[in-house]
């Protein structure tokens, strides 16, 4: 009997637990179109695979009558569970209880779930949803924080880190998934922002919306704080599932490997690149026309849109493809498309994930806009990114590949692997047109029809330069390739680097030019 009455007793802690806020902050919750964090965590993990530690932790504020006041699990809920049978540890912090905010018992629940993660080495996922630092609880509040952000540091480049911003996230709270690997973010339900609408009508006399200043199109588009964007709570959850089907469970191993497929019969290759070197195309067809069932997931795909990134397979193999987009600004590199392009590279370098880089620009965006912007600091990050890479990196040069442009696509300079290119490939020093106005410059003035004189020129450099023969001559291209042999020799190439391994310099790290 006394076992019995045991069980009951824990049986009705629980219920009160898992109650959270009450059936009133719920229904609140569920007013905003926001799930709770249990539902959410269940939808996110397979089927009965989520196992919850911590439920009975309670805050220990005493001040501002907070020892009055009973947070059922302190506002966060964490435990293991399994997505797609690969395990991962989670938190989800519960705006039911105190608006989720962060005291110190909340802060250490976290930070045990991110030890277990690093220790366990599977991948973290955060479900942010706070209102952010519990003021009852003053510096305790602000020490959880700065807890939490060592631990992201500790942890990057070791596991994947994955934050999910599912409310608010303000003020300080706001570093932790900025020093994570990738951002999730739905429509009119995710704010960001260090300085919440109140204080920047207090202190600037601006009225701003909230969604304005840090919703979820906001980080998606313009700062690019976020790597997913979706419409609703449960595409995220897909979108999420997506990403840890690519992604390895640590920096140790490789992701896991799938059943090879060919790629569909809509994409041919060979159909989509333009023989006009000034008509824009899709190179994220090339990359379906490549990649195995032409499946390609895209990352930050409303920011800096003239470069694209992403996961895709290759004979079942994870491959992360690096790409010019012709359709935005000709894909020239300029100051954000730097940054996500670097960025990304270094996530693959970290856990062993080969690079495929496909070049199509006329070069970094010049301007003074550009210019003022920093885009020798930011520019620098892609050279610095693909020469730090070790993993394979395969490299085709689908047109143009001009001046720095050239370099920085994961050129044989940088140490690429392999350097392909189709015989639409121009590489060159600058475009045709104006190398031919400064080297012709006195022929083209003096000319008795300088137009004439200028197209002359114009065919004269390209049919010396602006072709991949001269690159093919010195050695920094491998072979000069038909469109339709693209993908045989990509997998011949990640097929032969499976056991590639670089003797670097001894250091403690390198400088990058953040």
């Amino acid at each position: 009997m006394g076992l019995k009455r045991k069980i009951l007793e824990l049986h009705k802690k629980r219920e009160e637990v898992l109650k959270g806020g009450g059936d009133k902050a719920i229904e609140k919750q569920a007013a905003m179109g926001k799930m709770t964090a249990r539902e959410r965590i269940i939808s996110l993990c397979d089927p009965d695979s989520f196992h919850e530690y911590d439920l009975f932790v309670e805050h220990e504020a005493r001040d501002f009558d907070m020892d009055k006041k009973i947070l059922h699990g302190d506002g966060v809920i964490i435990g293991t569970g399994t997505i797609y049978g690969k395990p991962v540890c989670i938190f989800a912090q519960d705006f039911t209880v105190a608006g989720g905010s962060l005291g110190l018992m909340h802060a250490r629940k976290i930070t045990k779930i991110m030890d277990h993660a690093l220790k366990m080495k599977v991948p973290l996922i955060g479900i942010n949803d706070s209102g952010g630092a519990r003021i009852q609880e003053g510096v305790n509040s602000l020490a959880g924080y700065g807890e939490i952000f060592f631990r992201n540091t500790l942890s990057s480049g070791v596991i994947p880190q994955i934050s999910v911003i599912l409310g608010p996230c303000a003020g300080g709270a706001v570093y932790s998934p900025a020093l994570t690997d990738f951002v999730f973010v739905v429509d009119k339900i995710s704010k960001m922002f260090i300085t919440g609408p109140e204080v920047i009508r207090t202190v600037l006399g601006e009225e701003i919306s909230m969604e304005d200043l840090g919703g979820a199109r906001v980080h998606s588009e313009i700062t690019g704080n976020a790597h997913f964007f979706s419409k609703s709570e449960i595409e995220c959850f897909d979108q999420i599932k997506k990403l840890v089907s690519f992604i390895p469970r640590n920096n140790m191993g490789k992701a896991k490997k799938f059943a090879p497929k060919e790629p569909r019969p809509e994409y041919r290759i060979s159909d989509i690149v333009p023989g006009d070197p000034k008509q824009p195309y899709d190179v994220r067809d090339v990359i379906r026309a490549i990649a195995d069932d032409s499946d390609f997931f895209e990352i930050q795909e409303l920011w800096a849109a003239n470069i694209v990134i992403g996961f895709g397979r290759m004979n079942g193999d994870t491959i992360g493809f690096v790409a010019n987009q012709p359709l935005v600004l000709a894909g020239v590199l300029d100051v954000d498309s730097s940054d996500k392009a670097a960025r990304f590279i270094r996530y693959c370098n970290a856990f062993n994930i080969p690079i495929i880089t496909l070049v199509d620009l006329p070069g970094y965006l010049p301007g003074i806009d550009q210019e003022h912007a920093g885009v020798i600091r930011h520019g620098a990050k892609v050279l610095y990114a693909y020469s730090e890479a070790t993993v394979p990196k395969m490299t085709v040069i689908l047109r143009k590949a001009y001046g720095g442009g050239y370099i920085a696509m994961s050129s044989r300079h940088l140490r690429a692997d392999f350097v392909f290119a189709w015989p639409t490939a121009e590489i060159a020093v600058m475009g045709p047109e104006g190398a031919a106005n400064i080297i012709f410059r006195k022929e083209i003035m003096s000319a008795e029809d300088p137009e004439k004189m200028r197209k002359q020129k114009v065919k004269e450099y390209k049919e010396k330069f602006a072709n991949p023969y001269v690159a093919a001559a010195r050695g920094y291209v491998d072979s000069v390739i038909e469109p339709e042999e693209t993908r045989k020799l990509l997998l011949h190439a990640i097929e032969l680097s499976v056991n590639k391994s670089v003797f670097l310099p001894q250091k403690k790290h390198g400088i990058p030019p953040f």
